[in-house]
């Protein structure tokens, strides 16, 4: 089967059909978080986005090398006072160090990522590893002038780059003079030429602790530079994908290719991929509305939002039903009705894996027209949900299968099989048996220690409690049925 890979390029606006530097091998990278604070569900939702891209990739035969670095230092909430610092602002909130705070958060990045099956990347690079190579392309961009000194920082001149014709706002289509128009007053604007120029290098003041000698005075690099620095030398000055979320688009990846240009004479990605935002009841996730949960919440059930815990599989699932394009929102309803199909697709699954047939039949199933309408749907820029939508397909077949309805050959179910495993686990990254089998342990303890309960109420003569157990069963789908060996219980 021949496969034409189209991408949506947020550099030119349209779908493309992706032609990689080096043929059968992709160079991709994401940008990884800032670890100042816990990693947030939208963050999630971004990395998971990427991680399906990387199945993809892989499963269509690609050799990937996947970069997504660990930000450590240096990200300024702006270009300006040096106290905006969040990991200097999260040290003293914490009374820690900064690195141990780049410690506890990195670690908790890549706990809550494990917990949801996220492949980790072929190569996870730091920013503090890299101060060299940042002071190195510093040094360029001043020697080219691209750059100036002001006051022991280093910036990038916006201005003099288009002047030589290259065009910082290709990437999110803004008008330059509009951008200097629209910019507000920051503190330490005075250093720069230009308001919308921004930091390659940032003075350190006496009190600030991630600091780092360089020609220009102790300091750190400017968080744009960080991954300009780290993209390419894993990766080479122009690559295959870039990837983060829409957020980033402006400023960050804008600056990114004005970097790129500038320094390496060349654009340095070929596809922008942008994942869309994440919201909750229709709103803008934010910690000062309140309108906010992290990814732990979501799975113990520890909010006020939702009504039950959710296991990581499922949240996957509900993630991998919109579009990485699309915005998706997040609801109790959105939760429970993914469950219920993530549940049937496990079920599903479990029936297919264990079904023999040594019945010779022409199929009446389509399954060939339906491995091809699989294919396209992840080759037309990694639509997931139109892959589910065929995985159902193939669902329904297997309960027809189950019941006789139908009937296969042996060669067919093999293949049938060996696609359903590798779309469902391999690509879409879904957990299956173990997930369920501990599920299911938990419900069937939790479902006992009622039993037992009803059984005390009964002996003790308790009718109303034993009935009140029962009756509350029964709403969520649990019948009780009473027998001379005890009570068991039925799952509708």
């Amino acid at each position: 089967m021949k496969h034409q890979l189209k991408i949506f390029n947020s550099l030119t606006g349209e779908k493309e059909v992706f032609v990689p530097l080096h043929e059968n091998n992709v160079g991709m990278y994401v940008c990884g978080p800032t670890v100042y604070s816990n990693v947030h569900l939208g963050n999630v939702r971004t990395f998971m986005s990427f991680d399906f891209i990387y199945r993809t990739l892989k499963f269509l035969g690609y050799k990937v090398r996947y970069v997504r670095n660990i930000t450590d230092a240096g990200h300024l909430t702006d270009d300006g006072d040096v106290n905006n610092d969040r990991f200097v602002k999260q040290s003293r909130l914490e009374k820690l160090e900064p690195m141990e705070i780049v410690q506890k958060y990195t670690v908790d990045f890549h706990k809550v990522l494990e917990i949801f099956n996220l492949l980790p990347p072929t190569i996870e690079p730091t920013a503090t590893g890299h101060i060299l190579e940042q002071i190195q392309l510093t040094e360029k961009l001043l020697k080219d002038g691209f750059a100036y000194e002001s006051n022991g920082s280093v910036y990038f001149d916006v201005l003099e780059y288009n002047k030589r014709g290259l065009n910082y706002g290709e990437l999110s289509r803004r008008n330059i003079e509009e951008l200097f128009a629209n910019t507000r007053d920051l503190d330490g604007q005075g250093e720069k030429r230009n308001p919308q120029d921004f930091a390659l290098w940032k003075k350190a003041s006496p009190a600030h602790i991630m600091r780092w000698a360089s020609p220009w005075g102790d300091g750190f690099p400017g968080w744009h530079l960080e991954c300009t620095v780290m993209s390419t030398k894993y990766l080479g000055n122009q690559f295959d994908i870039h990837g983060g979320g829409m957020d980033l688009k402006f400023p960050h990846h804008e600056c990114e290719i004005a970097q790129g240009k500038a320094g390496h004479g060349e654009s340095p990605v070929r596809y922008w991929m942008h994942a869309n935002m994440l919201t909750m009841n229709g709103q803008r996730m934010s910690k000062s509305t309140g309108n906010y949960i992290l990814p732990m919440q979501l799975i113990t059930g520890n909010n006020t939002f939702f009504e039950k815990p959710f296991a990581p599989a499922v949240i996957r699932f509900c993630f991998m039903q919109a579009h990485y394009r699309s915005v998706l929102d997040i609801s109790n309803e959105a939760m429970l009705a993914a469950e219920k199909g993530f549940n049937r697709l496990m079920e599903a699954m479990k029936i297919l894996n264990e079904l023999t047939t040594e019945v010779i039949h022409p199929t009446a199933l389509p399954i060939t027209e339906w491995k091809q309408k699989c294919y396209e749907a992840l080759l037309d820029d990694f639509n997931s949900p139109i892959l589910i939508a065929h995985l159902f397909e193939a669902v329904k077949w297997v309960f027809q299968l189950k019941n006789g309805e139908e009937k296969i050959s042996v060669e067919e179910l093999n293949e049938l099989k060996m696609l359903m495993n590798a779309f469902v686990f391999d690509v879409l990254g879904l957990q299956a048996e173990q997930l369920a089998a501990d599920n299911n342990d938990k419900l069937d303890g939790v479902l006992q220690l009622l039993i037992d309960m009803r059984m005390e109420a009964r002996a003790n003569k308790d009718w109303a409690l034993s009935d009140k157990i029962r009756d509350a069963l029964l709403p969520l789908g649990i019948q009780l049925k009473d027998g001379k060996d005890g009570t068991s219980y039925i799952i509708n």
